[in-house]
């Protein structure tokens, strides 16, 4: 199986010119749009959802350029989402560096998220095809309403596995199956754009399962931010959930306290009883299944080294420790 940076590699031309792009529309005539817009973009990341942008494009054969504007456009989109997500959850540390409220203040973090958003909207503008707006415009919106269900589960004890899979598909997946339908319009692929939306949707609900699994057992310099954070800010997240549902009553009763208050205090303990339910492990299969279940609509793509990437990627959702 192939590594995040190996993978990355065989579309490095079109990183490079996606990147490129993203430099140029990050430009402005206000001082503190540039610094922060650069700060948050810099930080990098895996770059997964524009990288599924453009894998899924190679794997057709396109020879145009609109998928490096569109890869651009989610990345937008993606970095909007993490400066207003880190102002809700009052996050300091994201990617091994202090959040960009930490460092410019919460006011400046929302603001030019939000000139982010109207950038990726101009951009989609420029492109001029009314599908992708289309499908960028609904994205960006189930986001928002992803954020707002995340709110109203936030410190809520009674919070169901069902209610968790409806935030982190709005959240998160949704995201990248945009990404992955986009790549095959963008082709002239549209009898293969529903296959690929829902290789998209599988294999960011693995990703997100995978992110919830290692805020409890990561190391926190290797993941980039701080273990617990999610107990802190009171998430019931799935390892959280089935732990609760799994313990004791004396166990359940102290997990649902830390869900209604956050906090660290008791990280150390609900750790344990995480542990002892073996939640992390009953994450980890749901995050396989989800794998699983996104390799199975790849079974139309063209044979070649990028559908094979495509493969690996969902792999890679749960092979990882960061």
């Amino acid at each position: 199986m192939s590594d995040i940076k190996s993978i990355t590699k065989l579309v490095e031309a079109d990183f490079t010119a996606t990147n490129q792009i993203i430099l140029e529309q990050l430009k402005s005539d206000v001082a503190l749009v540039n610094q922060l817009g650069h700060y948050i973009v810099a930080a990098g990341g895996k770059r997964l959802r524009p990288l599924l942008v453009l894998m899924v494009t190679k794997a057709f054969g396109y020879q145009g350029a609109q998928h490096h504007d569109t890869a651009a456009i989610i990345e937008f989109i993606h970095t909007a989402t993490l400066l207003h997500d880190d102002v809700v959850d009052e996050s300091d540390r994201r990617r091994g560096r202090e959040t960009a409220n930490a460092l410019f203040g919460n006011a400046a973090s929302v603001l030019v998220g939000d000139f982010l958003y109207s950038r990726a909207f101009q951009m989609m503008v420029s492109i001029d095809k009314m599908e992708i707006m289309q499908i960028l415009s609904d994205t960006t919106n189930q986001i928002a309403e992803g954020e707002v269900l995340q709110l109203m589960n936030c410190n809520d004890p009674n919070a169901t596995e069902a209610s968790y899979f409806n935030v982190i598909e709005h959240k998160t997946a949704i995201l990248f199956a945009a990404a992955c339908r986009l790549g095959a319009l963008i082709s002239d692929k549209n009898e293969l754009a529903d296959d690929l939306h829902q290789y998209g949707l599988h294999l960011g609900l693995a990703f997100q399962l995978m992110d919830d699994a290692l805020d409890y057992i990561a190391d926190g310099d290797e993941l980039g931010k701080n273990v617990g954070d999610d107990l802190a800010e009171g998430k019931p997240t799935l390892p959280l959930l089935y732990a609760m549902n799994h313990a004791s009553e004396e166990g359940a009763e102290l997990i649902k306290q830390c869900i209604k208050n956050g906090g660290l205090e008791h990280l150390e303990a609900v750790q344990n009883l995480i542990e002892q339910t073996k939640a992390i492990e009953y994450t980890l299969e749901r995050a396989k299944f989800e794998v699983d279940k996104a390799k199975s609509y790849l079974t139309n793509m063209p044979a070649n080294q990028f559908t094979r990437a495509l493969h690996d990627l969902a792999e890679l959702a749960v092979e990882r420790s960061f």
